[in-house]
């Protein structure tokens, strides 16, 4: 098992521990969870943006690398809660990943100069 497929599990456990089963949920319980863990997410970075020193005109802030760390790991266990939510495995998530890579490369090579709303519909 590699590390991504591992923490899939990982997080699939820790999700029916705490009362969810993301592979059970009917279209209206994905679309609660969806939001759930959107919002969940939105929370996080807020957590993020609180690491680093944001207010310009407050002298007394300092970047906490450590606690940056960690919001970036809780983001982590929401992402693959909602990727979960949507039915994708590690693979599936690996897989689109690599291709929206891509996309996001031709972009640049391309100057993305102009939204091709088609160009990620194969993902």
């Amino acid at each position: 098992m590699d590390k991504l497929e591992e923490i899939f599990q990982l997080q699939d456990e820790l999700n029916k521990r705490i009362g969810v089963d993301t592979g059970a949920l009917d279209e209206k319980g994905k679309a609660e969870w969806v939001l759930n863990y959107t919002r969940a997410l939105q929370q996080e970075t807020a957590e993020l943006i609180d690491s680093v020193p944001w207010k310009w005109w407050a002298k007394y802030q300092k970047f906490d690398e450590q606690n940056a760390r960690v919001e970036v790991v809780d983001l982590f266990h929401f992402l693959v809660s909602l990727a979960q939510v949507l039915g994708m495995s590690a693979q599936d998530v690996y897989d689109a990943y690599a291709k929206k890579n891509k996309v996001n490369h031709n972009r640049q090579d391309s100057g993305y100069v102009k939204k091709d709303e088609e160009d990620s519909r194969h993902i």
